[in-house]
């Protein structure tokens, strides 16, 4: 272990702890006026008139906005991150219900939001479409005219369909089934909002707002507004949490830019939690069928998928990749698989813009869903324990990098190990006989299995792009003459403790305590450019920037420490945090006095510059493979469908760790984010396209109540491509725990027959799966 990683404690902590964050709601500027959004009741309906006149009476309203004012500007509708549009403030029509419609500025909050009802908005009915599955027939409403494709979004196909079928007919048994992984919403702690102040004397906007992704938010509203990109400056202060959603530019971020150049001052506009939930990016809506083949004896040969996606009035998806379903193409899991096919069609709905990477990368977490349920159902097809089918088709270590049947290179893994690992962990077999002991006392004990690769760092240039910009990240470093540094890095942290694993990760390399490493960030005026944080790529691109960045200085330093030793450069060795002459362990000398030198008036080399600083941009060559294995065991009471998760066993393997600490605080929060998800998360709407969860008293989410305390493991494969070996981790614990959980649940109930049951598995859902299989087996 080296002396800068390990369990250092969060140095962003000591503000947090003492509530002395900054938040966005927390910035108040001279002069600032308030903003709120009208938003429509009704999901589909077209605007026959806005008339504001009574709210611009209102003594405290400023202005009011419509999208007609916001047309003149050119401002009514933006780029999403996807290449469609969205509307900023309705104008032709209303596409969901809480669409924004109007947006009235006011001296305060409050009396902004009360001028909402002084609006009145003259809707004609349509008919909405809600169920995806009706997307695309004949006679369906139609949700977006301006395309010409009506309700379809996309078609994408990935693998080789002629070698996957030829696979299913060779197999002596096919398992299949339709399952649903059902639309949720982030729900971070802190919801949206901006502050947006408008210099018309000099032309420059400054915007603090809730963003994952400054650089990228800058340049779309550069695109947006005509305001040239190098006199906008986004500012991200601390965030409480984003998980994806603070990917996306919201229309609230536009209104608050078009009010402020409209009003010439600074406006403030932040959603409340029904708002939030109704409105901003959902994540999931993924209705697939699935099918797996194999042979008698638990080989797989073939994996077939057909999705259908939701993608509500707007392709918003924070989906960077250049395929339209994102990375669906790990549908094959981390099993040895000889062909594999999968389609997916996009549709559009009466529903808010979905597809944001909610805690995974870009469908990776409905197709680890799919692929771990499929075999969950072979093993109970076959007979076979599930650990025990999963550890025939794993993929070997020396299978690696491993490129699999829809083209995609995974790059390093022992994949057995982490699954030993954690069967050992959960003394598994033991396990297995106390449920045997349980059911036949009249006891539904489950266990549940899952084993999950993911694809991380959103970085690979011939996969990835927004808006046509490359996936690479910039870390700018300096070394003060005392020796201590400062590094500015293009991601915002959102809560994973960028100001520590990045200090430690620059300490490392520089012989440094992370003590004196300070890290900048979530200001585009102060950092380099950069496509922010999401899909775990802060470690595994930015971080390698900062590491790339940090050896640069190093190198130079070695060039002034050869001046100060009157040394060749090549008789310089780094050894323990210092250069030193090769054979003179009395000589050596560290960062601190490199760079005091460096700023003085030694005579350096022609050609040798003074100073300790460096820059540098990293282009990934490849997405990283994270990796773990999963044991669930939950309790459930089939008189009344309650589900209790006993333990949760989680064993990870994200590479190369910089702070074990903050890595299993990533995982803690991804499991409480899994089993929420399993159980008891989804977003519903009834038939008219009225939202039913818009507040936390419908969608719920998971306590401590409800989550165990994990027993966690580690594996350690480092990644060959990445400069440390480091892989991500943020995002690895949502992915791989809802199939765990509904596996366990599932298990439990195999005396009543029960095969499948779609999330969230809530107390009613699980009664009524329990009462259809035994509708079934005496039917």
């Amino acid at each position: 272990m080296s002396h800068a990683y390990g369990p250092v404690p969060r140095k962003e902590d000591a503000r947090f702890i003492r509530g002395q964050g900054t938040y966005v709601d927390d910035i108040k500027l001279p002069g600032m006026l308030h903003g709120a959004i009208l938003r429509s009741p009704l999901a589909h309906a077209r605007i026959v008139a806005v008339d504001a006149n009574a709210a611009l009476a209102h003594p405290s309203v400023v202005a009011v906005l419509t999208g007609e004012d916001l047309a003149e500007r050119g401002m009514a509708w933006m780029p999403t991150v996807f290449g469609d549009v969205q509307a900023v403030l309705a104008t032709d029509k209303v596409r969901f219900q809480g669409q924004e419609v109007a947006f009235v500025v006011a001296t305060d909050r409050y009396a902004a939001r009360d001028a909402l009802e002084l609006i009145v908005v003259d809707y004609e009915p349509l008919p909405p479409l809600i169920d995806p599955l009706t997307a695309l027939d004949p006679g369906a409403p139609v949700i977006r005219e301006d395309l010409p494709d009506g309700n379809r979004v996309f078609d994408w196909t990935a693998g080789d369909k002629p070698a996957t079928d030829a696979a299913f007919a060779a197999a002596d048994v096919v398992v299949g089934c339709d399952m649903i992984y059902p639309r949720s919403h982030p729900a971070p702690l802190e919801t949206c909002g901006a502050i947006a102040d408008y210099d018309a004397v000099n032309g420059r906007l400054t915007l603090w707002s809730t963003s994952q992704a400054p650089h990228a938010h800058r340049v779309m509203y550069a695109a947006l507004t005509g305001i040239p990109e190098h006199k906008i400056r986004i500012v991200s202060p601390d965030l409480g949490g984003g998980f994806g959603a603070k990917v996306p530019i919201y229309p609230g971020y536009l209104c608050a830019v078009a009010a402020s150049q409209a009003t010439g001052r600074p406006v403030k506009w932040v959603e409340d939690r029904s708002e939030s939930l109704m409105s901003t990016a959902f994540a999931r809506d993924y209705h697939m069928h699935g099918e797996i083949a194999a042979t008698a004896d638990g080989e797989i040969l073939g994996l077939r998928a057909r999705v259908l996606a939701d993608h509500g009035a707007f392709n918003a998806a924070a989906q960077p990749s250049k395929f339209p379903a994102g990375f669906f193409h790990i549908f094959t899991g981390s099993y040895r698989t000889r062909a594999a096919y999968c389609e997916v069609t996009g549709v559009f709905t009466n529903k808010a813009p979905g597809g944001v990477a909610y805690s995974c990368s870009f469908r990776i977490t409905e197709a680890v869903y799919l692929v771990e349920r499929l075999t969950d159902m072979l093993a109970r097809r076959l007979g076979m324990d599930p650990a025990e089918l999963r550890m025939r088709n794993l993929l070997r270590p020396e299978q690696f990098p491993y490129t699999g049947p829809t083209g995609w290179q995974y790059d390093s893994g022992d994949y057995p190990r982490a699954l030993r690992l954690a069967l050992d962990m959960a003394g598994y077999d033991e396990l297995r006989r106390e449920q045997a002991e349980r059911r036949a006392r009249g006891e539904y004990m489950g266990i549940g299995l899952s084993f999950f690769t993911e694809g991380v760092g959103a970085g690979p240039r011939s996969h990835m792009d927004i808006m046509g910009l490359a996936m690479s990240d910039g870390a700018d470093l300096r070394v003060h003459p005392t020796g201590k540094a400062v590094l500015a890095v293009s991601v915002q942290t959102q809560g994973q403790g960028h100001e520590t694993t990045f200090a430690q990760l620059v300490a490392e390399e520089l012989g440094l305590s992370p003590d004196d490493v300070d890290v900048v960030h979530g200001d585009t005026d102060r950092t380099p450019f950069g496509l922010g944080t999401y899909g775990s790529r802060s470690t595994p691109v930015s971080g390698a920037a900062a590491v790339v960045a940090a050896r640069k200085v190093r190198e130079r330093a070695r060039l002034v420490a050869a001046a100060m030793f009157e040394a060749s450069p090549d008789d310089l060795e780094w050894l323990d945090g210092k250069w030193r002459v090769r054979g003179d362990p009395d000589q050596a000398l560290g960062i601190a006095e490199i760079a005091m030198a460096a700023h003085s008036t030694i005579e350096l080399p022609t050609g040798i510059e003074g100073h300790l600083d460096a820059s540098a941009v990293y282009n990934p060559p490849n997405l990283t493979f994270p990796f773990g294995a999963y044991i669930c065991v939950t309790d459930v009471d089939p008189g009344t469908g309650e589900v209790k998760v006993r333990r949760f066993i989680a064993v990870d393997d994200c590479g190369v760790r910089i702070n074990p600490m903050i890595v299993e605080g990533q995982v803690h929060r991804g499991l409480a984010d899994g089993i929420g998800i399993a159980l008891m998360q989804a977003i519903s709407f009834d038939e008219i396209g009225n939202c039913l969860s818009g507040s936390f008293m419908d969608y719920l989410l998971p306590t401590s109540l409800e989550c165990p305390s994990p027993e966690l493991g580690a594996t350690v494969t480092p990644s060959p491509h990445h400069p440390v070996g480091a892989k991500g981790i943020g995002e690895s614990a949502t992915v791989g725990s809802p199939p765990a959980v509904v596996n366990s649940v599932v298990d439990a109930l195999a005396p009543f027959g029960v095969t499948h049951a779609d999330m969230p598995l809530t107390p009613a859902n699980v009664w009524l799966a329990i009462q259809a299989a035994g509708r079934l087996s005496s039917g």
